[in-house]
């Protein structure tokens, strides 16, 4: 059933410009997930709804090391827990089309059971189809790909594969180990560009032994999130390049989302002076890190840097070639959500914030443009 919203009247000004937010996320509890497990895990999965909620630190689900004392005060956890909630969100703020992205199953990599972590993929992939790409109009889903066992993802990529609202594979970042360069992942990287589907790399905050590593050495929250998205999105880059996965897979579309972009010139600059330097090392690579990125890597908003002047963001973004590589995302309904003024604010050419708040999405993941703006 889809609910009907009052459009925000700022949208009027902006002559129907569509708006792709490429990272949104669902609230997968234990529970929601339950009933589409194989019935051997179910039990598990029962139980763990049982317990008190916690919000992305649940042990043997979403597995995290938590080292701060409760602090009361500040900014509630927020979750969405329906398609027809989602819809109503978004189009509050806006937004024609949601990237739907799981909550709890961001610290999907640590799990270390690997038949318990594939039946929790299937189980997620069944409930993200059923309850959340049917009904609504514009919510479109990335499926969970598991790191622990790269064959049995490659199958369900391809079995997912001609779902229309199917429009790309989410690569589990926080704690991977190893990281999504290593070759035994080729057949994900390998079943994503053969449906043509984008892979999305997404982090969240983690202490684990895995990268990004010495963040149990920081005596809170503030500095291991200062750090975490952005040091995890800059190794497994790294890791993308320097096993050649841009030229082993040549139609292979990557997308980095959840770590702001100020850090994506520095790792350009920072890969060709060592490509020229060690070039005899990755003889694979037949162009510099920096094209490959300008022609097959994109680069989502959120968190939004803040520069004092926000011009100085605007030069940062081209200096990538941002215009064509930069897509909005929000991470709605998360409290620490970046509306999409955050972007429109910025002096940036009007074509330039077309691009970047929807076309530049529509293209990547080959979604229709909306007959009619659904916010």
């Amino acid at each position: 059933m889809t609910t009907t919203v009052m459009r925000p009247p700022e949208r009027h000004a902006r002559d129907a410009m569509v708006i792709v937010d490429a990272d949104v996320h669902v609230d997968d509890a234990p529970g929601q997930l339950a009933p589409y497990i194989d019935r051997a895990w179910r039990p598990s999965l029962e139980a763990l709804a049982g317990t008190p909620a916690r919000y992305l630190d649940i042990p043997g689900y979403a597995p995290g090391m938590k080292l701060d004392p409760p602090i009361p005060g500040g900014q509630a956890n927020r979750s969405v827990r329906s398609a027809a909630e989602m819809r109503e969100g978004l189009s509050a703020l806006g937004i024609d089309i949601g990237v739907l992205f799981p909550d709890h199953l961001l610290l999907f990599a640590p799990i270390p059971n690997i038949e318990y972590a594939v039946a929790l993929s299937h189980a997620y992939n069944r409930w993200l189809l059923a309850e959340w790409l049917q009904e609504e109009p514009g919510l479109y889903g990335a499926l969970l790909a598991c790191p622990q066992d790269p064959d049995d993802s490659a199958r369900e990529i391809a079995r997912y594969a001609a779902e229309e609202k199917v429009v790309a594979v989410f690569l589990p970042t926080a704690g991977v180990n190893p990281l999504w360069g290593h070759r035994r992942y080729d057949p994900i990287l390998a079943a994503a560009e053969a449906a043509n589907l984008p892979v999305l790399l997404h982090s969240v905050t983690l202490v684990s032994p895995a990268f990004p590593c010495q963040l149990d050495q920081f005596e809170n929250h503030f500095a291991r999130q200062v750090l975490s998205h952005s040091f995890a999105m800059m190794a497994n880059l790294t890791s993308l390049i320097h096993s050649g996965v841009p030229a082993r897979f040549p139609r292979l579309k990557i997308g980095f989302t959840e770590a702001g972009v100020a850090w994506v010139p520095y790792m350009m600059w920072r890969m060709d002076k060592y490509f020229l330097e060690y070039r005899r090392m990755v003889p694979f690579l037949e162009k510099r890190p920096s094209e490959y990125m300008k022609e097959r890597m994109w680069f989502a908003t959120q968190p939004i840097e803040e520069p004092d002047d926000p011009r100085d963001l605007a030069t940062t973004i081209g200096l990538y070639g941002g215009e064509n590589r930069t897509l909005f995302a929000s991470d709605w309904p998360h409290h620490d959500f970046d509306h999409p003024k955050a972007i429109l604010k910025l002096p940036l050419p009007e074509a330039t914030k077309r691009k970047i708040m929807g076309e530049n999405a529509l293209e990547l993941f080959g979604i229709p443009a909306p007959a009619a703006n659904l916010a």
